[in-house]
């Protein structure tokens, strides 16, 4: 079907429908990545501590990551939410099964979660709390294990307490970038027609029924809008009687626009994502050596000083520049729009520029840093171990030559769509289109100021 620029791969691909709609499709996917990420913490706690040599840091940190945020994230938004091991355990106890439809009533003690943390923040600080702590994370197999465990036992015990995913929905520091970076993915799963399920008096999406269970994400198809909170589980095409769900094919940035639904704490993740790039980039490619031994906690003080810089550059100077790029555009403009509506409004041109941020670190990261994966394939636990013949290939970065002219590639793309999306954002506002472009101009240049910082750092 096509509708609105929009084409149905279910329609088109029944082979891919009737594969979404298997119930063991999704636990069968979950239970090969819980395999490799209990691998990853057993080689964290106990394999080799240097991180070059541990399946732990090399495939979490290297593979997965780049496999994520470069080809997963941008063209199929939330699709690792449908494959991710933390809250299979959890969701395989509330259910008391994993393939077939079990119980009704999920096993759980049922709690409310609080209506104040039913947003993003609480995944806002706990990204930045791994950010903060993320040179040590990178470089040390045990805390990176820890950690990794620790989500897994989050997950369990959030769903021991509270009904369907809560742990994903609300504090997964992963889960949260995913869904703002999804709101860029050409690829979204809606309702054919809302009046149909508008009129539907059942609603099997959100009450499950013998095919499948109530949406875990805790979200009603019929009035999505946007990828944000979607974990594509597909359990809302195995239970609706109306044929009614669709995955589509759209254009890229969809939902960047959607208005209704803009929101701080999401605005605050994409300052908080775009700013640990920045700093990212500043600490682990920049010529301050100095400025990575503070990262790694050399000393209490420098790490200190380290942390506070780092949060108040995400939370204060970051937002507070781009507040005060917002209040001169809408002073120039002469806009009548309320300064907190701009300002949540036009963060969200930050999302496709930060999303570009992160492939291009991440882009060269993985291309020199790739060749250890092999390495740890053959001897996860750095124990002398060669299963496959490989543990023995030295470090062999790639496309040194390339990886600029890829870097400097993604930056303007992400640039250019920053800028298209604030001129449309400008519009929304009921303003003519000389008003838009003088709104939109000093937000357009604190992106370009950005993107000039990005291209500085990896160039040289």
């Amino acid at each position: 079907m096509l509708n609105e620029g929009r084409i149905d791969l279910l329609e088109r691909a029944p082979l891919l429908k009737r594969l979404l709609k298997a119930r063991a499709f999704q636990p069968a996917m979950m239970l090969a990545t819980l395999l490799v990420f209990t691998l990853a913490i057993l080689a964290g706690i106990a394999g080799t501590p240097a991180g070059s040599r541990n399946f732990g840091i090399v495939f979490v940190w290297i593979v997965w990551w780049a496999l994520l945020i470069v080809v997963l994230v941008p063209f199929f938004g939330r699709l690792w939410c449908t494959i991710c091991p933390i809250p299979a355990p959890g969701e395989w106890l509330q259910r008391r099964a994993i393939v077939r439809r079990g119980a009704a009533r999920l096993w759980t003690r049922g709690l409310r979660w609080p209506r104040r943390l039913k947003n993003m923040w609480l995944q806002n600080f706990g990204f930045l709390a791994v950010a903060l702590f993320s040179t040590i994370i990178l470089t040390r197999p045990g805390v990176s294990a820890w950690l990794l465990l620790s989500f897994l036992l989050a997950g369990v015990l959030l769903s021991a307490l509270y009904k369907n995913r809560v742990f994903c929905r609300y504090v997964c520091p992963v889960g949260g970038f995913i869904g703002l970076y999804s709101l860029v993915s050409p690829v979204e799963l809606r309702v054919a027609d809302p009046n149909v399920c508008a009129d539907h008096k059942t609603k099997d999406c959100i009450t499950g029924n013998e095919f499948g269970y109530g949406c875990p994400w805790m979200v009603f198809p019929g009035s999505l809008t946007r990828n944000a909170y979607c974990g594509l589980c597909f359990e809302c095409l195995k239970t609706c009687p109306k044929n009614n769900i669709v995955l589509n094919l759209r254009p890229f940035g969809s939902d960047l626009t959607v208005a209704k639904e803009r929101r701080l704490d999401e605005a605050y993740k994409a300052f908080i994502m775009l700013g640990c790039a920045l700093l990212y980039s500043a600490v682990l490619l920049g010529p301050w050596g100095w400025l990575k031994d503070w990262a790694n906690m050399d000393t209490l003080p420098h790490w200190a000083l380290y942390a506070a810089s780092f949060l108040s550059a995400n939370l204060v100077l970051l937002p507070g520049l781009f507040g005060l790029s917002v209040w001169i555009g809408r002073s120039a403009s002469g806009s009548g729009q309320p300064l907190r509506r701009l300002f949540v409004d036009y963060a969200y041109t930050l999302i496709p520029l930060g999303l570009a941020a992160w492939i291009a670190f991440s882009t060269g990261f993985v291309l020199v840093n790739g060749s250890y994966a092999l390495t740890v394939l053959s001897d996860p636990f750095g124990w002398g171990w060669d299963l496959f013949g490989t543990a023995g290939m030295h470090w062999t970065p790639l496309g040194a030559t390339i990886i600029p002219f890829l870097q400097v590639g993604v930056l303007t793309a992400g640039l250019m769509a920053a800028l298209n999306t604030a001129y449309k954002i400008a519009r929304q506002h009921g303003i003519p289109h000389r008003a838009a472009f003088v709104e939109a101009l000093p937000v357009s240049g604190f992106a370009l100021v950005v993107t000039v910082g990005f291209l500085r750092l990896y160039l040289g």
